[in-house]
């Protein structure tokens, strides 16, 4: 790791850093609700909704405090939570009892206008640029070639 102070991240960065904040907190929010009063109504959903939540407040902090290990982190919760969506959207469409109640992921996200399922892939474009990598930390800079 480089010995140069890392500035918290820039650009789209930071609003895919905000909308991940964002999102944990409408998501947390609502999943506690759920869990505080109507847990046992939708047990599924609500846990979803949670768990949801933690990955949005990771992929946030990671977003916003630019290091290597950030970097990896930040990978495999938005790989965690696409195959999330992914896999709670097909179940919540292809067996219906499952989800008495929604989760954020429930049909593909759709009660977040499909948010859930297009913003891991946008980050994960994000972070695999080489520019974004070497700003995390995690690529080395490319080297300038005097000519000569």
């Amino acid at each position: 790791m480089s010995s140069t102070t890392r500035r918290p991240v820039q650009g789209p960065g930071r609003l895919i850093a905000a909308i991940y904040a964002l999102f944990a907190l409408s998501a947390g929010a609502r999943a506690l609700f759920q869990i505080a009063t109507k847990f046992s109504h939708a047990p599924l959903a609500y846990v979803l909704s949670a768990i949801a939540a933690v990955i949005y407040l990771l992929a946030a902090i990671c977003f916003t405090f630019p290091s290597a290990g950030a970097w990896r982190t930040a990978v495999v919760a938005l790989c965690i939570e696409f195959t999330g969506v992914v896999g709670v959207g097909l179940l919540s469409v292809l067996d219906t009892s499952l989800f008495k109640d929604a989760s954020v992921w429930s049909k593909f996200g759709v009660g977040y206008g499909f948010v859930p399922l297009v913003l891991p892939l946008i980050g994960l474009w994000w972070l695999t640029r080489p520019a974004t990598r070497v700003a995390f930390g995690e690529a080395p800079a490319p080297q300038e070639h005097s000519s000569g």
